[in-house]
């Protein structure tokens, strides 16, 4: 499968498989892609934290406020990606350029993690409704939580929708 197929097929799942698990190998498959992903200066300035069994009932409590992402709890994983330290050459970067590359590597990590999940034919759904102090204590990190990945198989029959995207000419010019 080439990426635009694999761009094409993912998708964020609502409903997961609660009887599946996530084997241990397409697990450290996605992981090794997360590693592999470009950040600032080679900084990876943040840290993955895997959530199974209690501990992923825990986390999907914490990213369930209001009544949001019920569907997390059905997840057999959760990926929390929190935020490290620039290395030396990333933070003077940032300060002299005014920008948080953290968050873009962040970003950068989540698509590699996720495309990855989807070529092993795991399902995903990106998070940013969560609490990231709950997060921090129950996995005990000193950094925020920017994101949380649940991860799992869809559950048979998890129709592919249509993708409701802009066209082209909205999103590029050319000079």
């Amino acid at each position: 499968m080439d990426f635009l197929e694999l761009a094409k097929l993912r998708q964020s799942c609502r409903s997961y498989d609660e009887n599946r698990d996530v084997e241990p190998e397409k697990l450290a498959a996605i992981l090794e892609a997360g590693r592999l992903s470009p950040s600032a200066c080679n900084s990876q300035p943040y840290h993955i934290t895997v959530c199974r069994g209690e501990k992923a009932r825990q986390a999907a409590a914490a990213v369930s406020g209001m009544g949001m992402n019920k569907f997390a709890a059905q997840a057999p994983v959760l990926l929390l990606l929190s935020e490290e330290d620039y290395n030396k050459s990333a933070a003077l970067g940032a300060k002299l350029k005014k920008n948080d590359y953290r968050s873009l590597d962040i970003g950068i990590l989540t698509a590699y993690l996720t495309s990855e999940a989807a070529s092993l034919g795991l399902s995903t759904c990106i998070l940013g409704w969560l609490d990231s102090e709950k997060l921090q204590s129950l996995a005990g990190l000193k950094h925020p939580v920017r994101l949380v990945i649940t991860l799992g198989y869809a559950k048979e029959g998890d129709p592919l929708r249509e993708k409701k995207r802009k066209e082209l000419s909205e999103l590029v010019s050319e000079l």
